[in-house]
């Protein structure tokens, strides 16, 4: 036998050992890290600026996950493209469980039909964690506006024609979509006014400058609770429980309208699944506790929760039936 031979035939089963050592190995080491996680702070990235609905809810969460278990969960705003540049960042971090996003209706499920390009594909590059909540959305005016009731608004647009402003947060969002089909329903065309987050679209709104705007009710409800603005009608199928006097516009004469959005945490596809149900756990147990389930009420959402495959399930579900919206309203992107 040739000596080169001999040397490789005698070094195989030491690297054939050597091999089953590190794969025996690999499992513990895995098992260690989760057992240890987390290990330092984790990154919950919110697509929008501050302020909004969702950064409400990503911050509620976080702040129940660092008094529940003493972790540190730093917020990260990445606002702009409708959500998209932060959930792109999401999908694209290293998936160890320690970079997570706070996504909602919009980004997941509509914009897939609205962006010819979206730089990511919610369902390959990122794995849901947890449902959190849900919201109706709210049509607003200034508490001094003429506009009170969606009759008000109809009688408005047609009076004259694209001199009604309306404004919303950011294209492909639900409340843009909800926008867009709201004048389908009604037969109107109202001036479309996109801002980037909620707190300039906020003063504009109690000064004037735009007639109307629609969003998340967590976003809104404080304002209209201090009578700064007037809620004008939900897009829910039933009345919001936190405001009960606001009529919807299914039972305003536009049968079978509904559009809400729900909220949701995921983190990039790839990270171990037993950190993502210790995510899951976790975030279930904060949704549970007294204090932060009605801070959610409070803000007008429904608290939801549940299994990581509810939330997958949701969101296969979702996409399509937002696609089919997206066509038959004939909503694009300003």
């Amino acid at each position: 036998m040739p000596k080169t031979f001999r040397r490789h035939a005698l070094f195989a089963p030491l690297c054939a050992a050597t091999l089953g050592l590190v794969a025996a190995a690999l499992p513990l080491a895995s098992a260690h890290a989760q057992a240890t996680y987390p290990a330092k702070p984790i990154r919950l990235i919110v697509p929008f600026p501050p302020g909004g609905g969702t950064d409400m809810i990503a911050r509620t969460v976080a702040q129940k996950l660092t008094d529940l278990n003493k972790w540190t969960v730093v917020i990260d705003n990445r606002p702009g493209a409708g959500g998209n540049l932060g959930v792109d960042a999401a999908a694209k971090a290293v998936p160890d469980g320690y970079t997570l996003v706070m996504g909602q209706t919009s980004n997941l499920a509509i914009n897939a039909a609205l962006y010819a390009k979206l730089p990511y594909n919610p369902l390959k590059d990122l794995t849901p964690v947890a449902l959190v909540s849900s919201s109706p959305i709210v049509m607003v005016t200034a508490a001094g506006s003429p506009y009170k009731t969606i009759a008000d608004v109809v009688a408005a647009a047609k009076a004259k024609p694209d001199g009604i402003t309306l404004g919303y947060p950011g294209n492909g969002t639900v409340a843009h979509l909800a926008g867009e089909l709201a004048q389908n329903a009604t037969g109107i065309k109202l001036r479309h006014v996109p801002y980037k987050g909620a707190a300039q679209a906020l003063t504009d709104v109690v000064s004037g400058q735009i007639d109307l705007y629609v969003s998340s009710i967590p976003t809104l409800i404080g304002q209209v609770r201090n009578g700064k603005m007037h809620a004008v009608a939900v897009t829910s199928a039933k009345r919001s429980v936190q405001l009960p006097q606001t009529p919807t516009l299914a039972e305003s004469g536009y049968k079978n309208f509904e559009a809400i959005t729900w909220f949701g945490v995921l983190a990039p596809a790839g990270t171990p699944p037993a950190i993502v149900q210790q995510l899951n756990k976790a975030i279930n147990q904060a949704l549970q506790q007294p204090d932060a389930a009605e801070r959610l009420r409070s803000e007008g959402g429904e608290v939801l929760g549940g299994s990581v495959e509810n939330f997958q399930q949701l969101l296969k579900a979702e996409i399509p039936r937002w696609a089919q919206i997206v066509k038959d309203s004939g909503a694009g992107l300003d």
